[in-house]
């Protein structure tokens, strides 16, 4: 089986703590069919229409039989996320 285009919207959420302030937590990953569906909601995060305080719109190549997984392009950030590394 050839690779396939995977788009993954991954929401971030505030979460209290016993003590300190509120954790930046990375919620429940969103597969999308497209870049379109996984851009109209970054732009919900982003016009604050939702609960998230941010996220991360990511596609990335997998072949699932050959095991491969290509490295991850990041195609939007919007509102609080956690730094990525390069």
């Amino acid at each position: 089986m050839a690779a396939t285009q995977r788009i993954v919207f991954q929401p971030y959420a505030r979460r209290k703590q016993a003590r300190g302030a509120p954790k930046l937590e990375a919620c429940t990953p969103i597969l999308c069919r497209d870049v379109e569906e996984g851009m109209h909601r970054a732009e919900k995060v982003a016009a604050g229409g939702t609960l998230f305080v941010g996220a991360h719109l990511v596609r990335s190549m997998v072949d699932e039989d050959a095991g491969d997984y290509g490295e991850p392009e990041i195609l939007a950030a919007v509102g609080d996320v956690p730094d990525v590394e390069d």
